[in-house]
């Protein structure tokens, strides 16, 4: 992005070095407006006032006064890091500072001393995820939740832009939403013992095709890497889903909507498992919402049955005995019954819901659109 751009996006440094602040101005300025912060305390009334006009903060770790995780924890409580995306720098290279760096929501983490190309890239390519992601959000607001009673296809946007970045094709929305309800209406036809209303009938699956939003804040090179997963990779993976529920929920003119409701309650708990061992609570048993459990099981199965970059697609079969197994965390029992019950189905059923070509294409199409760069994308 030139000096001529008719909009600079801006930066916040934070570090009390004031030298770290001119290292980081001289490789950033040509390209960004800068504001500085010389401690965190200093940070969070700028945030305060300037906030709605600030595209990324670098926020360093060890400060006085109120260091860079105090300012998470802030940020946190009050919702900004779903506007504000943070880096954190530090001269500490321990992973302990990297993982909590992660856990406390930061999207990346610079070590000094800074290399140039580094924090360009890392800086660059956060600034064009940000955009993409402010998109997101006001399509959002603005179109899907308004008409939700009447916009499944706006749904199967919003939730396609994350697939999108995913490198994958949008298949897997359409697939754990008829799995959600065939799991949904099986588990009613062999139990009263769940309260689901016809309400809920209704809104579970659309909940189901929102469940991965929080996707939207996980940086490219860790969804679409083809090997196993780091450590920390992992910490950040699992977080998409409380920031799932953080983006959904912090609509505030709609966050008693019983969309958003059901809908975050989805995308946070949606990876707990009946013993305990899921996240990223650690709930167990019926403490998990029932819709959360059915869109569990849909979820694994169809990543199972699905090929992805790190792995082949397994057959229908060999998946359904892999869960009946355990082989991969543990469900419902009741649920497990609902799966036996409907196997020999499943395979027909998923086919006739992706049988709609054209509104598969239109619904990929304006995908690609909304994605398509924008006049920052030479940032």
């Amino acid at each position: 992005m030139s000096e001529q751009s008719e909009h600079r996006r801006k930066i916040l440094i934070t570090d009390d070095s004031e030298i770290n602040r001119m290292i980081l101005i001289e490789m950033l300025e040509k390209d960004y407006e800068i504001i500085e912060a010389g401690d965190g305390e200093e940070a969070l009334n700028i945030l305060k006032t300037q906030g709605d006009s600030i595209d990324l903060l670098l926020l360093d770790c060890i400060m006085p006064k109120m260091d860079g995780f105090a300012v998470l924890a802030e940020m946190d409580r009050l919702w900004w890091k779903v506007d504000i995306p943070v880096i954190m720098i530090s001269a500490e290279n321990d992973q302990e500072f990297i993982v909590r760096a992660y856990k406390q929501g930061a999207v990346d983490y610079i070590t000094r001393p800074f290399n140039s190309v580094i924090v360009r890239h890392k800086v660059d390519g956060i600034m064009r995820m940000h955009i993409q992601e402010k998109n997101m959000v006001e399509l959002a607001s603005s179109q899907i939740i308004e008409k939700h009673q009447n916009n499944n296809m706006m749904i199967h946007i919003l939730s396609g832009i994350v697939e999108f970045r995913n490198g994958e094709s949008g298949q897997h929305i359409l697939n754990v939403q008829t799995l959600t309800e065939m799991f949904m209406r099986e588990l009613l036809n062999i139990t009263d013992e769940y309260r689901i209303t016809e309400d809920d009938m209704n809104l579970i699956p659309k909940a189901a095709a929102l469940h991965d939003i929080g996707k939207i804040s996980v940086p490219s090179s860790i969804l679409n890497k083809p090997g196993a997963l780091s450590s920390s990779e992992f910490t950040v993976m699992k977080a998409h889903t409380t920031e799932g529920y953080t983006i959904l929920r912090s609509i505030e003119a709609y966050k008693d909507d019983p969309l958003i409701m059901m809908a975050s309650a989805v995308c946070r708990w949606h990876h707990e498992r009946y013993d305990g061992r899921g996240y990223p609570d650690g709930i167990a048993g019926d403490d998990i919402p029932i819709a959360a459990q059915l869109v569990s099981l849909a979820d694994v199965y169809d990543a199972l049955t699905s090929e992805r970059c790190y792995k082949k697609a397994y057959p229908h079969e060999m998946t359904v005995n892999m869960i009946l197994r355990g082989e991969c965390g543990n469900f419902n029992p009741i649920l497990i019954e609902c799966l036996k019950n409907l196997a020999k189905d499943i395979p027909d059923r998923l086919r006739d819901a992706s049988s709609d070509r054209a509104y598969k294409e239109t619904i990929q199409r304006i995908i690609e659109n909304t994605l398509r760069p924008s006049k920052y994308s030479d940032v």
